[in-house]
């Protein structure tokens, strides 16, 4: 899962890190990386609200925090240390959106590429 999009994607993320260093608000690093993102042509959905199917019910209040050109999913961090549930939370907005793509990006380490996790279906 090494592409362009991701590769360019990972390559903002770097630049709002190392203009912003860790310790801020996601809120923060969300709202710089999608300044970054319209600096670069790099077209986004924030804050997107997906529903959960259950046994034919749909189930609404999940949201993600970015989609990037309708392909990847971006859910950002500012954590020292990223619990296992998020792994799950991330695989099941794959399964809700049926996108195949996913990276987490933790904002809160000192060393930005440490906090990068690839998904993929």
């Amino acid at each position: 899962m090494d592409d362009f999009l991701t590769k360019k994607i990972i390559g903002a993320a770097i630049e709002v890190h190392r203009e912003l260093g860790s310790g801020l608000l996601e809120s923060i690093y969300e709202e710089a990386l999608c300044h970054e993102f319209d600096l670069r042509g790099i077209k986004y959905e924030r804050q997107v609200e997906i529903d959960v199917v259950y046994k034919g019910k749909i189930i609404k209040g999940q949201r993600l925090d970015l989609i990037v050109e309708k392909e990847v999913i971006v859910e950002l961090k500012s954590l020292s240390k990223v619990p296992e549930a998020v792994d799950a939370q991330v695989l099941s907005y794959l399964k809700a959106t049926k996108l195949k793509r996913a990276l987490r990006i933790n904002f809160g380490l000192k060393t930005l590429i440490d906090g990068v996790k690839r998904y993929s279906l």
